[in-house]
Order: structure tokens, then sequence, then C-alpha cells
């Protein structure tokens, strides 16, 4: 008996050697897996994954979590319509509703062929020059984003034709790899060319999960993580974007959408009812239209002043705050700490920060003061001319992106069945958005390029564990 304990004991204190002081494995840390804190981490790991509402949510934030689903999944109509409260749809739009394009709260595909519908993807667009808060100036006829639907006897904007063209690279040990670079072909502009200097920038629909966390992260939180200067000579140098803020009438900084553009989750849910949906709220009380669609369609019929009214529009917003994060997966498996010790050697770490903390602002109290993972700082870096988009926002350049947090990566293709990543979805897998990185993470790169085969399926490996 006691050599049977004598024996359990090695082979414990072995897999805690091999854990914890193999200097090729990273160690487990403490509550690692809890991704969005004790409080808003789901262990949920199947299609509904990123749909999970967080603990601890007040009798009332529960009620708004049920109707914000509602309106968040549920097509909207033309008006006039006996559904007063759903109507008001276009004239011109990309979606019908928000989970048209987040279905299940998750990540739109980009076309597989050149006529598919867009259906997640959309493209913002400008011409040189900004006004007065430092917002891009939008084409004088199809205004800052296009729209590739309307409603019945409204032309839409234009199409878009998505094509790939393959691009071949190798590994240091030989093995070859294929990328796509997407190309945009627009077509049927139905209400004249665009204006001299158009620039575009494709934008696809990310997963909902844990933005409540990131909305309440303090400003001087994220503000540690800059260096603009690259002060301390790693070739890192990430800046926040700082963005004018509809609600409050003031400059502040960035933190959602691609290019942290917005300021906060109203914001965004605001202009995405109004640019995607074609649907009017507080924040925007008139349609996406320019003033010459407008001398076109003078009598279009609309679903109110606003069309959503505040009620319901807070309880949406309140619905997108409060989304759990899932949990990770296989945090302790040998493969994945190895994974996560070269990811932090090759210093994808850099950017992809992986841990801060919530403050006590926000609404709802159970994500306040919360150790979370987001994989992220929030800040703008320069990818290089590869994904580069050529179209400033605010401060953002053309060649600058926010840093996406990775939480949730791995469940991806449980959740929305396909894999498709980076700003446009031209990455079909995590090896292909890795391999996309250049600029400022142009040495991590390179250095994952240099791994050999079992280090880069570790540290793959390490990535879908998130």
């Amino acid at each position: 008996m006691r050599l049977l304990v004598f024996l359990i004991a090695v082979l414990f204190s072995f897999i805690a050697c091999k854990k914890g002081n193999d200097p090729d494995i990273a160690q487990v840390e403490p509550n690692e897996q809890y991704s969005g804190g004790t409080n808003a981490t789901t262990f949920d790991f199947g299609q509904n994954a990123f749909g999970i509402q967080a603990d601890g949510l007040t009798a009332e934030q529960d009620g708004f979590f049920v109707v914000g689903n509602s309106f968040f999944r549920t097509n909207w109509i033309t008006a006039p319509a006996s559904v007063q409260t759903r109507d008001g749809l276009g004239p011109i739009f990309n979606a019908i509703s928000c989970g048209s394009c987040h279905f299940k709260d998750g990540r739109a595909k980009p076309p597989g062929t050149p006529d598919e519908p867009l259906n997640g993807l959309l493209f913002r667009l400008s011409i040189p020059g900004t006004d007065i808060h430092g917002e891009p100036l939008g084409d004088p006829i199809y205004g800052g984003q296009l729209q590739d639907k309307a409603i019945l006897n409204v032309k839409n904007e234009a199409q878009v034709r998505v094509t790939y063209q393959a691009i071949g690279g190798q590994y240091s040990d030989g093995t070859t790899y294929s990328l796509r670079q997407p190309n945009y072909e627009f077509h049927d502009l139905n209400y004249g060319a665009f204006a001299p200097g158009i620039m575009y920038s494709p934008r696809i629909a990310p997963q909902m999960s844990g933005l409540g966390l990131l909305e309440i992260v303090p400003d001087a939180s994220i503000l540690a993580f800059a260096d603009e200067n690259d002060a301390d000579g790693d070739g890192i140098s990430g800046r926040p974007n700082q963005v004018w803020d509809v609600e409050n009438q003031q400059i502040v900084m960035g933190r959602f959408g691609w290019k942290a553009n917005q300021p906060s989750l109203s914001q965004q849910a605001a202009g995405a009812f109004n640019g995607d949906i074609g649907i009017t709220s507080e924040l925007f009380p008139q349609d996406h239209l320019s003033p010459a669609q407008l001398q076109q369609y003078p009598n279009i019929p609309d679903g109110g002043a606003p069309e959503i009214t505040d009620d319901i529009f807070q309880k949406v917003v309140s619905y997108t705050r409060s989304l759990a994060v899932p949990a990770r997966r296989d945090y302790d498996d040998a493969t994945v700490l190895r994974g996560k010790l070269l990811f932090h050697q090759i210093n994808c770490s850099g950017c992809h920060r992986p841990e801060m903390s919530t403050g006590t602002g926000g609404k709802i109290a159970a994500l306040q003061n919360q150790k979370v993972h987001p994989y992220s700082d929030l800040l703008l870096h320069d990818m290089g001319a590869g994904l580069a988009d050529g179209r400033p926002d605010f401060l953002a350049s053309g060649t600058e992106w926010r840093t996406p947090p990775l939480w949730g990566i791995g469940l991806i293709p449980t959740v929305n069945e396909h894999s498709f990543l980076l700003h446009d979805g031209r990455a079909r897998n995590i090896e292909e958005a890795v391999l996309w990185h250049s600029g400022e993470a142009e040495k991590s790169k390179e250095d994952f390029k240099k791994l050999s085969k079992a280090d880069r399926h570790a540290l793959l490996k390490f990535v879908e564990s998130l």
C-alpha cells in the first residue's frame, strides 16, 4: 500500500514538473480558463457558445437580456406594418436583422463565390478629408457605407463581386503554404459613379461575446499598453484611436470596431442599426440616405421617429453587454502549454495582451472588477501593406487595425461552421491569419515561420484553446 502511495506521489510530481518547471512548457496559471472572469465565463461549448448571458445579472437585467435578444435576432420589416415595433427597414440596407450578420452572436462568413451575396461583409466608403470631429467624409452620393440591398420600389446602391488570388509562400523547413488575396469589383452603381478619390474598406461582422467587459476596462489600463514611439524597441508601437462620442458630444478613446472607431456599445449598436439595417434611433435619427437619394425618394414611409424606441434600443444594448465569453478548453494540455510558451516567446503577446481587468463603471455590476483574458490591447497597430485598406478612420491610418480579441476564436467553427478570419475574412484559418501579419508584427510572423512543424502546431493549438 505504501509503495502504491509512493508511486502515485511520484507520478503527480512528474506531471507538476512537466507543466510547471519544464523550460519548454508554460505553467498553468490560476483561473486562466475563466476568460470572461468569474461572472462572465460560460462553459457551454456548443452552437450557442457566444449567446450565453453572464451570471449575476439583476432580475431587471435578465428581462432586458430576453427582450434584447429577441430584437437582436428578429427581422425588421418595411413600414408601414401591423407590428409597429419592428417596422422601418431600409429603405437601403445591408441586413434585415442584427442576427443575420452575427448569426448566433457569432462571426459572419465572406462570400465563397463571386455572385454570392455579401451577408455580413460590408464596405465603408470615404473621400479625402474629415469633418469637424475628425470623422471620415462619406461619398457625396453613397455616404459612408455601401448598401447592397433595398426595399421594394427602391434601388439598392450597388453589387460587389469578391474574387481571390492565390499567393504562395514557404516556411523555413520547406513546407509551402498558399494565402488568398481578395479583390473587389463594384458594379451596378445605381446612383452614379463614386466620387474621385473614393476609398473603401471591407469589414466582416465579428463575434459578440465579452463586449460588455471590454467597455468598462479603464482607459488608463489600455493606455498603459500604448508605446506610440516604440520606446522599448520591440518594434511594436500601439496607440489608441480618438473618436467622436455622439451621445456625450466629446472626443474620447475608441475601443470597438475594426479600427477602434466607436467609443461605446451604445454608439456601435446605433450606428449598426442605422447603417446596416436602416433603422433610426435617438442617437442617429436620420435615415442613412444622402441628399441626392432623398430627392429621388422624398415620400418613403418610415417606422416612426425614431424607428426603434429608446426603451427597446437600451434593452438591445444591455443584451450585447451581457454576453459571456467561452471558457478556455484544454488549457492544461501539454501541447497547448508548449504553444502558450511559444506565443510569448515570439511576442504575439506584444499586441494580443493576455490579461486586463474591468473597472467599476458601466450599468452591470456583475461585470465590474473582473480579471479577464481577451488577448487584445484594444490599440491600433500598423499591420503592413498586405492588410492595408488605405482608408483613414479618425486617427487610424490606412495600414492600422485594432488588435481583435482572440477569446472564443477556437469555437467559431462550432458556432458558425467556418473558420474565416481577419477584417475581411480572407484568412481561411488561424494559420493563414498569422501569415498575413506584417508591419509591427513582421518579426513575430517570421519567427513563426522559422518554427518546426510541431511547434507551429502547438502554437496554433494554443490559439484554438482560447
